[in-house]
């Protein structure tokens, strides 16, 4: 069986590379550096569907990705304070994890960003950027 996102994602979020384990998405919202990680691994739902090498694998690429949303930060002129990292699934139920980068003045701060009103698309410029951040990216000052 192939792999495909769920269509949820389409919406929101933008393509962004292939990794081990995980497709990368970038949130498109140009209030924080945002990569949604999605296990590319058939029916999964809970971190517990996937197989112990794989949960090694995410965690791996979970870091990566907080590596990289630190570095979009940065590359904005918004360094992040502290990373969210979630895996909620209450919308849309494929397996996947959130990485996103927050500052202390937001403006959600200290609220969490999920289901909040308020997002505003990246310029398309922006959007490039973020997308070539994420493509330069080989993951071997993180991933060991």
């Amino acid at each position: 069986m192939s792999f495909s996102a769920d269509p949820a994602f389409e919406a929101g979020s933008v393509f962004a590379a292939d990794w081990p384990l995980c497709q990368v998405r970038l949130q498109d919202d140009a209030r924080f550096p945002w990569l949604i990680l999605i296990p590319r691994v058939a029916d999964a739902v809970e971190v517990s569907d996937l197989s112990p090498a794989d949960r090694c694998v995410l965690m791996e690429e979970m870091v990566r990705a907080g590596a990289l949303v630190r570095r979009l930060g940065d590359a904005a002129g918004r360094p992040v304070d502290k990373l969210n990292i979630a895996a909620l699934g209450n919308v849309t139920a494929q397996l996947h994890l959130h990485v996103v980068g927050r500052r202390r003045d937001d403006g959600l701060w200290p609220d969490p960003v999920w289901g909040r009103p308020g997002a505003r698309r990246n310029s398309d410029e922006t959007l490039r950027a973020a997308l070539s951040v994420i493509a330069d990216d080989d993951g071997s000052t993180v991933i060991k």
